[in-house]
């Protein structure tokens, strides 16, 4: 997938668990992201975030180091 549309897609995770109630919302995107995105989507993720994780919400790069 693109670069553009893997950090589209899990900033809008992140921005739906942004609504949600409570404090854990960093493990909640890490626990969404390992039930639904196939493990070739999450290495992506992982080499994104290890580059700079340019355009990923501060959610996402928390949570990408928790799976």
């Amino acid at each position: 997938m693109s670069p553009e549309k893997m950090v589209t897609m899990a900033n809008q995770i992140a921005t739906f668990f942004k609504t949600q109630p409570g404090t854990d919302q960093a493990d909640r995107i890490a626990a969404h992201l390992s039930d639904f995105w196939d493990p070739r989507m999450r290495a992506q993720l992982q080499s994104y975030v290890s580059e700079g994780g340019k355009g990923l919400d501060a959610l996402v790069l928390d949570a990408a180091r928790k799976i």
